[in-house]
């Protein structure tokens, strides 16, 4: 047995970290990379298996667990499907160049969604990780410790595929900077083929949000350096180093705070607040939400709107099966579209 199940399993009473090995971590065996909301579900199952993620054994979470996660409170077992769905397509491949052997298969064997409970509200989901998975597992080495907090709480999978990428970094002797070429840059990421072809695109849409959220929110300040050829980028040097105890609490009180008007503190524009739709209570008073449910919303036997709680409510729960942010640039329009054909049964 690796050494990274012992630590799994040392850990297993800290409910703030998650022991992920290093080579899931680095995220370059993996192909078909999840979504944001399903790398978070993957990171929470990871973390309940602890010391036990490399053993053939069925692991169970409950929907309340899930539903605790930032970003994730109104999942059910429709939109939770999707997400395990996407766990079951990752495909973990890895060339073992000592035993000239090239190992492919899969993070997870099979999931279940019991929901004979549902009408209470009380859902239990269960899984077995996937052979290749379980043996990467056990006989790794090398692991990442992660704040789990962080992990949910950043906004885009980009960014929780190069945090932990780096986190499995942070702990190797006099190593502070890795070169990725472009390609390894793309891999890590979990870009598409196809997708972002052009480095401006990569940078500005997928690299530097990343490194800027990971800035914010995580116990390290991270910067990127392209390396050009002529031209052309060839590769980009990332480094990393451990923030300072005054920008750790800092970043502890970002993560306390809503998430609404996140990336205008991270670029400094704050005084002009986001609009945002509340993540939680009802509407009733919060403008311009509830105005615009009164204006758009269908009259209940044509005098009065329906309850601003549940609408709200069902809004949101729409929004997370659509992966629709709350604070997306055009969040007023949608929730104005959207309850034209609200119907409260």
């Amino acid at each position: 047995m690796g050494k990274t199940i012992e630590v799994a399993a040392d850990r297993s009473y800290d409910q703030t970290k998650t022991v992920l090995p290093a080579e899931m971590a680095r995220g370059v065996y993996m192909r078909n990379a999840p979504s944001l909301q399903a790398l978070k579900l993957m990171h929470l199952m990871i973390a309940t298996a602890g010391g036990r993620m490399g053993d053939e054994v069925q692991h169970k979470l409950r929907l309340s667990d899930i539903r605790a996660i930032d970003g994730m409170k109104n999942h059910d077992r429709t939109s939770l499907t999707p997400l395990f769905e996407e766990l079951r397509a990752a495909v973990l491949t890895h060339d073992d160049p000592a035993a000239m052997v090239v190992r492919i298969g899969g993070l997870l064997d099979e999931a279940l969604v019991d929901y004979r409970h549902e009408v209470s509200g009380d859902l239990m989901v269960s899984w077995y990780f996937g052979r290749t998975f379980q043996r990467m597992a056990r006989e790794s080495n090398h692991w990442a410790i992660l704040d789990r907090q962080t992990v949910f709480h950043l906004g885009s999978k980009y960014s929780v595929l190069l945090f932990q990428h780096i986190a499995s970094l942070t702990g190797l002797d006099h190593v502070q900077r890795k070169i990725f070429t472009i390609a390894d840059l793309r891999a890590v990421l979990g870009v598409p083929e196809g997708k972002l072809t052009r480095f401006a695109d990569l940078n500005r849409r997928a690299l530097t949000p990343a490194v800027d959220e990971i800035s914010q929110l995580s116990r390290l300040t991270l910067t990127a350096t392209p390396n050009k050829i002529g031209r052309s980028v060839a590769s980009v040097a990332i480094a990393w180093e451990q923030k300072k105890p005054d920008q750790k609490r800092e970043a502890k009180r970002e993560l306390n705070r809503p998430k609404v008007g996140r990336k205008a503190r991270r670029d400094g524009t704050a005084e002009t607040p986001l609009l945002a739709f509340p993540e939680s209570g009802t509407i009733r008073d919060a403008q311009p939400w509830g105005q615009i449910a009164r204006d758009n919303a269908p009259k209940l036997e044509g005098r009065h709107v329906p309850d601003l709680l549940k609408l709200a409510n069902a809004f949101r729960k729409w929004c997370a099966a659509k992966a629709i942010r709350l604070d997306a640039t055009s969040i007023e329009k949608t929730f104005a579209t959207w309850c034209q054909s609200y119907s409260a049964r």
